[in-house]
């Protein structure tokens, strides 16, 4: 069954997990959502298809509802809880996946800032999805030193998280030694990729081959 119910710091949590069958040590990937007291929840449209595009290149996926969104118990926690939340998750799924060699983080905006900071907590990470990353609203200041390589995304109409902060984030990250952040922009999108065609699928096709790049190195 894909829905799952698990232990968080606040209560039980909601999630939906999808294993890769007869493959115990297949790499495993978190995925979280946007912000929650905005509308956010694990079936947004851009954590739904990351959650399956991380799927289709043979990752066992979990994504989950953080904190007092869905049948998840607590309530928002300015991030502090949501961070908790997110840690806890990832021990799930590794309890469960204990022969996995890899273990990416995939985060959409207010996600993207948890993401960052799971990064941070969390060695064994190997790589990282921040798609949207509202560095206009958020101190991304503790990325210091970036602990692993990973990808950027955003649209270039994105208004709720202006290119040009996205930007000077990266710039940041970039010089930073023994790292690669790579930075992609999407034509015309919007925060949210709304137009399926021109935005979101573009978008997860970068997703997508810069992850299956990634996977064939054996360099962080």
């Amino acid at each position: 069954m894909p829905e799952l119910i698990f232990p968080g710091p606040e209560g039980r949590l909601e999630g939906r997990y999808h294993p890769q069958p007869g493959k115990p040590d297949a790499p495993i990937a978190i995925v979280l959502h946007p912000h929650p007291q905005y509308g956010g929840t694990m079936n947004n449209r851009v954590v739904y298809n990351l959650h399956y595009a991380f799927h289709r290149m043979g990752f066992t996926v979990m994504r989950f509802n953080f904190r007092g969104v869905g049948r998840s118990q607590g309530e928002f926690d300015q991030g502090i809880g949501e961070l908790s939340d997110a840690a806890s998750a990832l021990d799930y799924l590794q309890a469960m996946n204990p022969n996995s060699k890899h273990c990416w983080v995939a985060g959409f905006s207010f996600g993207a800032w948890i993401g960052m900071q799971l990064l941070m907590r969390r060695p064994e990470i190997t790589g990282f999805i921040s798609v949207a990353p509202p560095a206009n609203m958020y101190d991304f200041s503790f990325l210091a030193p970036c602990p692993s390589s990973g990808l950027i995304v955003n649209g270039t109409a994105d208004r709720v998280a202006p290119p040009k902060d996205t930007a000077t984030l990266v710039g940041k990250l970039r010089e930073q030694k023994g790292i690669t952040v790579t930075h992609e922009e999407i034509e015309g999108a919007d925060h949210f990729f709304r137009d399926d065609e021109t935005h979101m699928k573009p978008m997860i096709d970068l997703v997508q081959g810069y992850v299956r790049k990634r996977l064939t190195e054996t360099s962080r």
